[in-house]
């Protein structure tokens, strides 16, 4: 869960976090550890109180606009990771 935050995994952890930013399909679960950590946040606008119609327009309107956005800088978000643990990006 910390790594999901954004957070800095201890040094032994150092080949997963290469394994899991180099490997085939990163974009991949860097989409999906974003749409867990959405998915709370998307669930408390929803439960504001409002029409039916306005709750689910906001949970989405929150969910797509994140979900582009890191979809967008999937590249930038990669390299400042691997950075964040002491490793080089690649290219």
């Amino acid at each position: 869960m910390r790594y999901a935050l954004g957070f800095r995994l201890p040094p032994e952890n150092r080949e997963w976090v290469r394994h899991d930013l180099t490997d085939a399909g990163w974009r991949g679960r860097i989409l999906l550890r974003h749409l867990g950590l959405m998915a709370p946040v998307c669930a408390a606008f929803a439960a504001l109180p409002a029409e039916g119609w306005a709750r689910v327009a906001v949970a989405l309107l929150v969910l797509v606009a994140s979900t582009l956005t890191v979809v967008i800088s999937a590249d930038d978000l990669r390299r400042a990771r691997l950075r964040q643990h002491g490793l080089e990006p690649p290219g």
